[in-house]
């Protein structure tokens, strides 16, 4: 990087191209960005855009670490572009889009698979009880909160499907991080009563059993959902539920 009198620094980007309609393969172009010191990728990809190439095509939106739209792989890393500092960095920035799925041009990727297995798991409130609107809301203890509530920030960003081995193997079956620590948020909901649903999902060779616990979800979630050990409590849930079914039968759940 070198920095010019107007304190911005010329960073350079190497960003994957690809355009399937005229691309026969994905190649690496580079540009000479002015970042100030202040600035994310994200920031480098706008500036880049609006001025040196309008044809790259990524994803954004809020520019605050909550929609998810801007993860990218950046120096082979799953990341949020928003929140990748330029001044984090030396040397070439790669920017590639996230690792593991279809591209559909340059730096965007096709969602589908993960919205697919998203849905397979009922990410939404089943309630265990039917409340009219005169009966009031469904009450619950901060400690019946503090059970899931780490789980509910999962932004569905996809990072944690970028970094995960056993996607990148086999994800035309797993499931994946996301889709089942969202399904773990409902389960340890005290209003919900959809798990029987969600398990016959999860507590599968293509759910949760598909897991080695490597914990790269975990690392690279920006918002510390921690994947990993959702992963392992719905392991743990599942195991007991098989005892109970075939040794303890007349045990209630």
């Amino acid at each position: 990087m070198t920095e010019n009198r107007l304190g911005a620094r010329q960073v350079e980007l190497e960003i994957l191209r690809y355009n399937p309609e005229t691309d026969a393969e994905p190649k690496f172009q580079r540009y000479s960005v002015p970042c100030k010191n202040e600035w994310c990728v994200l920031d480098a990809l706008n500036y880049l855009k609006d001025n040196l190439d309008p044809t790259l095509a990524y994803r954004w939106s809020c520019h605050m670490q909550v929609c998810g739209s801007c993860g990218m792989m950046i120096n082979g890393e799953p990341k949020l572009a928003c929140k990748a500092f330029v001044r984090d960095y030396t040397g070439v920035i790669r920017v590639e889009p996230l690792a593991h799925f279809p591209i559909e041009r340059d730096l965007v990727s096709v969602a589908d698979d993960f919205m697919a297995k998203l849905k397979r798991v009922k990410p939404y409130l089943i309630p265990a009880e039917k409340r009219s609107i005169e009966e009031g809301e469904y009450r619950q203890t901060p400690a019946q909160l503090t059970r899931y509530r780490k789980y509910a920030m999962c932004i569905n960003c996809m990072l944690c499907y970028a970094a995960c081995p056993e996607y990148g193997l086999t994800k035309s079956k797993f499931i994946g991080p996301a889709a089942i620590t969202l399904a773990h948020r409902y389960n340890q909901d005290s209003r919900d009563g959809g798990r029987d649903e969600r398990q016959e999902e999860i507590a599968t060779n293509e759910g949760v059993w598909e897991c080695s616990f490597v914990g790269a979800c975990s690392d690279v979630c920006p918002k510390h959902v921690d994947p990993a050990s959702a992963l392992q409590q719905v392991k743990i849930a599942s195991t007991v539920d098989w005892y109970l079914e075939h040794f303890m039968s007349w045990v209630k759940k």
